[in-house]
This record gives C-alpha cells, structure tokens and sequence, in this order.
C-alpha cells in the first residue's frame, strides 16, 4: 500500500491533515486512491493518543 499526506485549510482557516491511501503497486490499472480521511485537530488527537495507547514506546 502507497499513500500521502497533506495539510487542506478552509476559507474559514480550519486546517485538515488529508491522508489519502493507493492500491497495491501492482495493480493492473492506473493507480487510484482506495481510502481518503480528512482529520482536524480533535479527529487528529484522538488518532495520536490510540496510537500512542496500542505503541507505548512512540514519542
């Protein structure tokens, strides 16, 4: 699996971390996004603090 990350901000000056994951590298068509998740700050704590639970050693 493939995948990026970039920083949306709104007209209204909101920002969203946009993760966007691809298919396999050997897909037979072109490459195309399967998962899309737009995170603001609350969605994006919540995600830091489980993964922090599940990888203790995280900093």
């Amino acid at each position: 699996m493939d995948g990026y990350f970039q920083v949306v901000t709104t007209a209204g000056g909101e920002r969203y971390l946009h993760l966007s994951t691809f298919g396999s590298d050997t897909r037979v068509r072109e490459p195309k996004s399967s998962q899309s998740l737009q995170l603001n700050e609350q969605m994006a704590q919540e995600l830091v603090d489980a993964l922090r639970e599940v990888f203790p050693g995280l900093k």
